[in-house]
C-alpha cells in the first residue's frame, strides 16, 4: 500500500519557545520586522491545522539580565529589565501574528494590564479553546530565572504534549558545529545521556523540571522554511530529548 502523505498533526498542543536574538534576525538585536513576519507566518501554518499553540519569548535582543549584571547592574534589577524586554518582544509577535488573521492573546508574569493580561492559567486554557494563540511574557515574573525556565514551567501547567525550542542550530550536537566540521548530530538523546555529556539544551533549573515531569524537547532549526510545521505532524526534525534512551 502506497505511503499516504500525513494528514494530522502529531501534536494537539504545544509549547514554542523563541529566543529573543532570533527576533532580532542576523545582527541578534532589536527586532528585525521581516523575521517577525516570517516567523508569525510559520506559526499561522500550525494554527490553520489545528494546533493548540503557546509561546514563550525570551528578551535577549533587547536586553539581558546577565549580561547587565556583569556591567554594574544589580542582577534582580537586570533580570526584571529583561522580564521587560520579553513583553515587547510578545507584542510585536502578537501584532504581526494578527496580520496574518491568527487571533492572539498576551499574558504577562509581570501586572501591566494596559497592554497584556495577567498570567492565569484556566483564562489561558480557554484561549486555547477558542482557537486562540497564547504568547506567555515576563518570564516567571521572578528574577534569577529564564525564560527556558518559563518555557518549561508554562508547557507544565498547560499540559502540552512537548516543548519546540526553535534555534539557530538544527538540533543538539556532541560539541559546537560551527568549531568543530565533524560535530555529530543526534536525532534522539535521554535526559540523562545530555546531562552526562554536559549539552546545554536548556538551563539546569529549566532542564531538571522537563525531566522530572517527562516533558519531551524537541530542539530544531526555526530559519528553515515549514521547520515548525515539519515539527508538529512527526516529521523527524532536529533532536528529541525524551526519557527514554534512543535504541
Amino acid at each position: 500500500m502506497p505511503n499516504r502523505p500525513k494528514t494530522k498533526p502529531k501534536f494537539q498542543r504545544v509549547l514554542l519557545k523563541l529566543s529573543g536574538e532570533a527576533l532580532g534576525g542576523e545582527a541578534g538585536y532589536g527586532i528585525s520586522p521581516e523575521i517577525v513576519k516570517d516567523m508569525a507566518e510559520q506559526i499561522a501554518e500550525i494554527h490553520n491545522l489545528g494546533v493548540q499553540l503557546v509561546i514563550v519569548v525570551g528578551g535577549g535582543n533587547i536586553f539581558r539580565g546577565v549580561s547587565g549584571s556583569e556591567r554594574g547592574i544589580e542582577r534582580a534589577t537586570g533580570d526584571y529589565m529583561g522580564m521587560l524586554a520579553t513583553v515587547i518582544n510578545a507584542l510585536a509577535l502578537q501584532d504581526a501574528l494578527e496580520k496574518q488573521n491568527v487571533p492572539t492573546r498576551v499574558q504577562s508574569a509581570i501586572s501591566m494590564t494596559q497592554v497584556a493580561e495577567p498570567f492565569i492559567r484556566r483564562r489561558a486554557v480557554r484561549h486555547l479553546e477558542k482557537n486562540r494563540v497564547v504568547i506567555f511574557a515576563g518570564g516567571t515574573g521572578n528574577p534569577y530565572f529564564s525564560t527556558d525556565t518559563a518555557a518549561a514551567l508554562r508547557a507544565n501547567e498547560m499540559n502540552a504534549q512537548v516543548i519546540l525550542k526553535a534555534t539557530k542550530v538544527d538540533g543538539i550536537y556532541d560539541s559546537d558545529p560551527k568549531k568543530n566540521p565533524s560535530a555529530k548530530r543526534y536525532s534522539q538523546i535521554s535526559y540523562h545521556e545530555a546531562l552526562s555529556k554536559q549539552l546545554k539544551v536548556m538551563d539546569a533549573a529549566a532542564f531538571a523540571l522537563c525531566m522530572d515531569n517527562a516533558m519531551p524537547i524537541i530542539v530544531f532549526d526555526l530559519f528553515k522554511p515549514h521547520n515548525i510545521r515539519r515539527v508538529v505532524m512527526g516529521d523527524q526534525v532536529g533532536t528529541l530529548v525524551t526519557a527514554l534512551t534512543p535504541q
